[in-house]
């Protein structure tokens, strides 16, 4: 299967095609057809599944071609600022060839220079959900124009205490806009807002094997006094960057604090940071500034890093969806990464759910504190 066979158009296959975007995957092939229908979507797909081209490629077409207007045409709603600014730059790439404009609106900074940028006109708009509401209370934003909306990532939407702000915006949505809700799980609140706000909607599921289809995943079984030892090791075991997942901001501070007195450069990324220092820290790790990023979950939702090798589990993630989150964030578009967990004695109960979905999937791992 190739973009030109999904009906893609010619400027935004152009774009693909000097990237070296040749292959779609499989949410790209099932959701660009069925947005390009016009029809409401519900994809259900984990990060690292390519589900942001997956809908902005098909928004940015279907606006290319349809009439102009002086309103806001597509609404990209996410949870996050850092998803924000990476959905910005992916509709940049695909719409290079395209006359169509798009301004990103997320809290935490002054709204000054958003507004300058909304006043002189946008096609669509990329936007954490309050301060899209705090832009639409100042009249500042309207919607009555609005042909596409998108809400990516709904479940931490949910997570993250947004759900009400969401159903105020989808409320000001005009009927006949499409919309397209993205979520790697679709729990009932979610599945509430489903039934009660897309009509008749195509529903796409990705299995989530697909995510970590190449990615090397082991597991280091070792004393928790000895995980930060190991740490040290591993990473100066590991070639490039690393990206480690930590359960708590307290957790991810100290081993911030640990590495940096090893000689190790790293940065903490999680939500008692600024949205600057986070913005920071990540164009760091990006540039090969700092060598590794430790985060959260939620913090890292979302976070898309080209040619990331690395991903270490400081502590057992409790779910299978947030391990498939955490290691996803490697071996992304078609590269090889490498996911290791460092378990110990009270987290074999998580280790032993991994296995169960996975069986055989997760090689133990050799090391010298065993």
């Amino acid at each position: 299967m190739s973009f030109q066979k999904l009906q893609v158009s010619a400027p935004i296959l152009d774009a693909l095609q000097k990237k070296g975007y040749n292959q779609p995957t499989p949410i790209q092939e099932q959701a660009i057809p069925a947005i390009l229908t016009g029809r409401d979507v519900l994809a259900s797909a984990q990060t690292g599944t390519g589900k942001t081209a997956a809908f902005a490629i098909p928004l940015l077409q279907r606006l290319s071609e349809a009439k102009p207007s002086n309103g806001i045409r597509g609404l990209i709603l996410t949870p996050t600022r850092e998803l924000a600014i990476q959905i910005a730059d992916n509709l940049t790439l695909y719409g290079t060839n395209l006359r169509l404009s798009s301004v990103l609106v997320y809290g935490g900074v002054s709204q000054v220079h958003q507004v300058r940028q909304l006043r002189r006109g946008a096609d669509v708009v990329i936007a954490t959900p309050g301060r899209l509401l705090d832009l639409i209370n100042q009249r500042i934003i309207q919607l009555s124009d609005l042909q596409i909306l998108v809400l990516d990532e709904a479940d931490r939407m949910l997570d993250m205490g947004f759900i009400n702000d969401v159903r105020k915006v989808l409320s000001l949505v005009p009927r006949e806009c499409q919309r397209i809700f993205l979520s790697a799980t679709v729990p009932a609140e979610i599945q509430s807002l489903v039934t009660s706000m897309l009509r008749t909607p195509i529903t796409i599921k990705v299995a989530t094997q697909q995510t970590a289809a190449v990615i090397r995943q082991g597991v280091y079984h070792v004393s928790r006094q000895d995980k930060q030892a190991l740490l040290h090791h591993v990473i100066g075991e590991a070639m490039g960057n690393v990206m480690v997942f930590a359960r708590t901001k307290h957790g991810a501070d100290k081993i911030v604090r640990n590495l940096v007195k090893a000689g190790i450069s790293a940065e903490a990324f999680h939500g008692d940071r600024s949205q600057g220092a986070r913005q920071r820290a990540l164009t760091n790790f990006r540039k090969n500034a700092t060598r590794v990023l430790v985060a959260t979950d939620i913090a890292a939702r979302g976070i898309d890093i080209n040619n990331l090798p690395f991903v270490i589990n400081y502590e057992m993630p409790d779910t299978v969806e947030t391990y498939t989150h955490r290691i996803g964030r490697t071996g992304r578009a078609g590269n090889s990464g490498t996911a290791v967990s460092f378990c110990d004695h009270d987290e074999k109960g998580q280790l032993r759910n991994l296995n169960r979905i996975s069986p055989g999937k997760i090689e133990v791992l050799a090391h010298p504190f065993a």
